[in-house]
């Protein structure tokens, strides 16, 4: 027996508002960042990854004091430009501009919760005034 016809619209409508609130929170999420900030060390790797979704994810090494274990800080890039900016400097001691996005729901939107903007190239430590 099929079912009413109002029955189909109030189910067409639910769904239509379900979809609606899913695209609010993620358009929320990814205005509103839980963090900011820069990261410096040295650009290990940059690869675009992802069966469906590809995604630029990459590795910098962080700069340890002597004899501390080297930490990393895993990153994803959702803009091209920035990703070639990063492949070019690949290897150099850089500086990694980012914005933190908690709760995003799936991997589609990067691997992490870290997104680089930006990326700049440091100085060598043997040109920093004062050392």
């Amino acid at each position: 027996m099929p079912l009413p016809k109002s029955a189909l619209t109030i189910t067409a409508g639910f769904l239509v508002v379900v979809a609606a609130l899913f695209a609010g929170y993620i358009w929320i999420a990814f205005q509103w960042s839980y963090s900011e900030g820069e990261r410096a060390g040295f650009m290990q790797k940059l690869s675009s990854k992802g069966w469906i979704c590809k995604t630029w994810e990459g590795e910098l090494s962080l700069v340890a004091l002597p004899g501390a274990a080297p930490e990393k800080f895993i990153f994803t890039v959702r803009d091209d430009a920035v990703a070639d900016k990063i492949n070019q400097l690949v290897g150099q001691r850089v500086a990694l501009i980012y914005e933190q996005h908690k709760g995003l729901p799936t991997s589609c939107f990067g691997e992490t919760e870290y997104f680089v903007n930006d990326i700049r190239l440091l100085p060598e430590a043997s040109k920093i005034p004062g050392q």
